[in-house]
């Protein structure tokens, strides 16, 4: 397998920006230094439980550092070897993931985690046929992108199938894309279009008709956890009740039979928690991964693909428990690192467009 990324992709290679790249090294070590300190700052002095949002953060940066190491010594064979890793995870743990916290035989939001380390898988794979030379190898590797999707039906999961899809999608779209700013610009408003959705199905200020169809979709309980955070939130706007506090305040969790404690939503519960500050400060994580991506060496497609699966996990993860399981995390941040890699040495070509 050839391990080094070459032409012939339709978009221009990348090289090292010294300068880019260290700033967005700083930036990512700021954001996630002020997540952790936020997290602490949000807990002192009340009975709360900051373990799993600091336990979150470390998963990201250790992944984010170890997809670095294997995106520069073995950009092809790494990502490959992540998408199955993710693939076989979501398999073998289908009905369990780790880092699940509820005591039920299937706790709520699994069916999700296992539906975003499905959409890592995805990603990851497109990173690999990106970043190969060959055409047949390129389409081989392609393969474990539609395995995830028709996994993600197996499972039930339609909005799986649909990431999944979608992800592989817009890698063969990234093909014949020279740009990497401006798809980076469509990925991070189409997650936005995702979070505001979910904000005003919560806060009830869509039509009636469509209000009715989404609820259908997302399910009563859902949204009634959404409105139970929202609550919390406009009571503690700046500080939030505390990390690991919304099982015990919120009515409709303490009333559901095996709920989980979460309110299904990585927004909502870092408003509920932390307040506005911890909601500002995820999506300062999610843009310094963007970030990144913007500023990697490696090609314009090998960028969009992974940033695809990034904005389709901040999906999941807006109407989901994703992010409470920390294999994902750690994906999430080893699927960046292996896309921001340095080119492997004696690799040359030009600078990013866009």
């Amino acid at each position: 397998m050839n391990e080094s990324a070459g032409r012939g992709h339709g978009v221009p290679d990348a090289v090292d920006a010294p300068e880019g790249r260290a700033a967005s090294d700083v930036a990512g070590a700021l954001i996630l230094a002020a997540c952790a300190i936020w997290t602490l700052v949000s807990a002192a002095g009340r009975e709360t439980r900051p373990e799993g949002v600091l336990l979150a953060l470390l998963a990201v940066a250790a992944g984010f550092a170890c997809g670095r190491i294997c995106g520069t010594l073995l950009p092809v064979a790494g990502a490959a070897g992540a998408a199955v890793a993710a693939l076989l995870l979501a398999l073998v743990w289908r009905h369990g993931i780790p880092g699940a916290a509820a005591a039920a035989d299937r706790a709520p939001g699994q069916s999700g985690a296992a539906a975003a380390l499905l959409v890592l898988a995805a990603g990851a794979a497109c990173c690999a046929a990106a970043g190969a030379r060959r055409g047949p190898l390129r389409a081989l590797l392609r393969l474990p992108a539609l395995g995830a999707a028709g996994l993600s039906l197996a499972l039930d999961s339609v909005a799986g199938f649909a990431a999944a899809l979608g992800v592989l999608l817009c890698s063969l779209a990234a093909d014949r894309t020279r740009h990497r700013l401006l798809g980076l610009t469509g990925l991070a408003l189409a997650a936005g279009l995702v979070v505001g959705v979910s904000w005003a199905v919560a806060e009830e200020t869509l039509p009636e008709g469509l209000t009715i169809t989404l609820e259908g979709r997302l399910t009563q309980n859902r949204v009634e956890l959404w409105q139970d955070a929202a609550r919390l939130a406009e009571g503690n706007p700046v500080l939030g009740v505390g990390p690991g506090r919304f099982d015990e305040l919120s009515p409709t969790a303490r009333q559901s039979l095996g709920s989980d404690g979460k309110p299904h939503s990585a927004p909502w519960q870092q408003a509920a928690e932390q307040g506005v500050v911890g909601v500002v400060l995820l999506g300062a994580a999610f843009g310094w991964l963007l970030y990144a991506l913007g500023r990697s060496a490696r090609p314009t497609a090998v960028v969009l693909s992974a940033g695809a699966a990034l904005t389709a996990l901040a999906a999941l993860a807006s109407v989901g428990n994703a992010l409470s399981f920390t294999p994902v995390t750690a994906g999430a941040g080893l699927l960046a690192g292996l896309a921001s890699a340095r080119r492997p040495i004696g690799a040359g070509g030009q600078a990013p467009a866009g």
